[in-house]
């Protein structure tokens, strides 16, 4: 095990409430030196970017819905006709008491048969254990849990991914881990008696779990590139490492923000690439001057569901960049106090949105600030509308002079214990210890001295299993997890969306990059309303009235300056039939070349 000591810095802030007044530890900037060791048509209905307006809002909708009682949040009595099961859940006993009070202890020591014949353990393991970041396979892995990391900016060190690979590595083939698509970690096969072992040691490397599933704030997106891009406009890793902090009260458990009506993300944006995908979080802050202020204008309300799927529309409002803390508050107090916590499908923050308008959404954000006030939106956007995506993956020069960032191709995303461990070594190697996840699932080792870049390219791991320069249609390839571990997925996805890609890569020459995504089910994990060419599972059946694995596809989403979702093309298509018709789509709408006449003209 390489011992490395990881630099923090302190960063104070103080909110005008009685309910959050703090000091958190933040990572700092990593040191350059070695001292580190659609819209669809059909099923799915899309909001457009404008903002909805609401003709009128009776008083009665805006008095809060929740109240504090003996330190966490509650729905009050008048409120709780016709909630959903997991409110229900959520109202039978505290989920975070399982954390703050010590309630893992004891569940844990209790023998999984036992758990299961009463509801209130057996609701325990199977819901409120995701406000740990626990998630129980009881479908396909049953006894055995995903853990979800928080991982703001998505960076991380080799410490870290060493103690990640020392606890997927004791569950053999159980034990994996993926990188996800907001840009952190999920570990595979962790069962109930190691969790609170496993938990201290997280917090022994600087790493948590809490607050990272179910009705919570999922891990803070930023700039892969943070730090090192010399093209980036901000750094965002202070920021959504005080956002990390603020959320969970410095890894301690803030049960201000966890009992929201359902999950809710945030990103922060730090380039003209729009790595962090701004259009799809509940919460985005795009960097913008102000009367020579730096600070974010703010979108609101981007989201995937099944039912429903909206791009984040401007809130009309700019924050200097000393309150991102306060407005996050903000937001995130009126979307607990007012939102709704019925049908579990309308219970994100545009479904309020939508039944306030924006001007009465705003003016609750407003009443919520520190001193009752929001600026307007400002017109000095630093995003820039013309620009060309940059591809992140090989070697690029950093804006440090002699060193080099190296973005490595992951696969889908999965990665077994041997290969985590590895990881840390190259980044420990060749560069500070770090490492940097992104939200295409894979991973950037950066600051690598130059002198070092030949010997780093030819280690094995990099020539045979993780390449930095991977084909045109691998590099961007993105799938969930698929059946073989979630119980919600349709089908197999992973090792499927790796086999189609390859036989359409045999038949098939790009000019050019095409991003194709890959979910399991609606819930759209794998974000296919973004991708240029998308697949979401569903049953079906085949030529001969079998039923099969099959999938709904997708086309057009688009990322950057000009991002949209994507629109249904073709439903419920035999996974096993789907090459030929990628190929059609590749060749059609992609500018790919048939192989034969490729080697026709040789």
């Amino acid at each position: 095990m390489i011992a490395i000591t990881v630099p923090t810095t302190k960063i104070s802030f103080s909110i005008n409430s009685a309910m959050s007044s703090f000091s958190v530890r933040c990572l700092a900037p990593p040191s350059s030196s070695n001292s580190l060791p659609f819209r669809p048509k059909t099923w799915l209905s899309a909001t457009p970017a404008v903002a909805p307006v609401a003709a009128e809002v009776d008083t009665a909708r805006l008095e809060s819905r929740v109240e504090e009682r003996n330190g966490y949040w509650v729905l009050k009595e008048e409120y709780r006709g016709g909630i959903n099961p997991q409110e229900k859940v959520k109202l039978g006993k505290e989920p975070m008491k399982l954390f703050m009070e010590g309630g893992i202890e004891e569940l844990a020591k209790m023998p999984f048969e036992e758990i299961d014949k009463a509801k209130i353990t057996k609701d325990d393991i199977d819901v409120r254990l995701k406000w740990l970041g626990l998630f129980h396979r009881r479908k396909h892995h049953y006894g055995r849990f995903m853990m979800r990391l928080k991982l703001p900016n998505g960076v991380t060190t080799s410490e870290q991914t060493q103690y990640l690979a020392s606890v997927i590595r004791k569950y053999g083939k159980d034990g994996c881990a993926d990188v996800t698509t907001r840009q952190n970690w999920q570990i595979r096969g962790v069962v109930l008696p190691d969790v609170p072992e496993i938990l201290k040691g997280l917090t022994e490397v600087g790493l948590t779990s809490l607050q990272s599933g179910m009705d919570n704030v999922r891990n803070p997106v930023g700039n892969p590139l943070a730090g090192i891009d010399p093209h980036e406009i901000v750094d965002t890793r202070p920021y959504t490492n005080l956002l990390s902090q603020f959320i969970t009260a410095n890894s301690l458990g803030n049960p201000n923000f966890t009992n929201l009506p359902r999950k809710w993300n945030v990103c922060v944006v730090g380039s003209h690439d729009l790595y962090e995908h701004p259009h799809i979080n509940d919460l985005a802050y795009m960097p913008a001057n102000k009367d020579g202020r730096f600070g974010f204008n703010l979108l609101v309300g981007g989201f995937f569901s099944p039912k429903r799927c909206a791009e984040a529309i401007p809130l009309d409002a700019w924050v200097s960049a000393d309150d991102v803390i306060p407005v996050c508050k903000a937001v995130l107090e009126a979307y607990r106090d007012l939102g709704f916590r019925g049908n579990r499908q309308k219970t994100r923050m545009m479904w309020l949105i939508d039944e306030l308008g924006i001007e009465v959404f705003r003016s609750e954000v407003e009443k919520r600030m520190p001193q009752k006030q929001l600026e307007r939106a400002s017109l000095e956007d630093l995003v820039k509308k013309q620009w060309e995506r940059r591809d992140y993956l090989g070697v690029n020069p950093q804006k440090q002079e002699g060193l080099s960032y190296v973005g490595l191709h992951i696969p889908v995303g999965r990665v077994q214990a041997d290969d985590m461990d590895e990881l840390a070594r190259l980044a420990y190697v060749y560069g500070t210890g770090e490492l940097r996840l992104t939200v295409e699932q894979n991973i950037i080792i950066p600051n690598v001295n130059n002198s070092k870049l030949d010997d780093m390219l030819h280690e094995p791991l990099l020539t045979d299993k993780f390449s930095p320069e991977p084909s045109l249609l691998m590099k961007t390839l993105v799938a969930c997890t698929g059946n073989q571990f979630c119980g919600q997925a349709i089908i197999e996805t992973k090792a499927r969306a790796l086999k189609v890609t390859e036989e359409v890569e045999r038949q098939v020459a790009m000019t050019r990059p095409v991003r194709m995504h890959w979910t399991g089910c609606p819930n759209t994990c794998g974000q296919v309303q973004v991708a240029d060419i998308g697949f979401m599972g569903c049953m079906t059946r085949d030529e001969n009235g079998k039923a099969c694995e099959g999938v709904d596809i997708f086309l057009g989403g688009r990322i950057g300056s000009d991002s949209h979702l994507g629109d249904v093309y073709k439903k419920s298509v035999p996974c096993k039939n789907l090459v030929p018709i990628v190929v059609d789509i590749l060749v059609k709408q992609f500018g790919a070349v048939p192989r034969n006449r490729v080697e026709g003209e040789n």
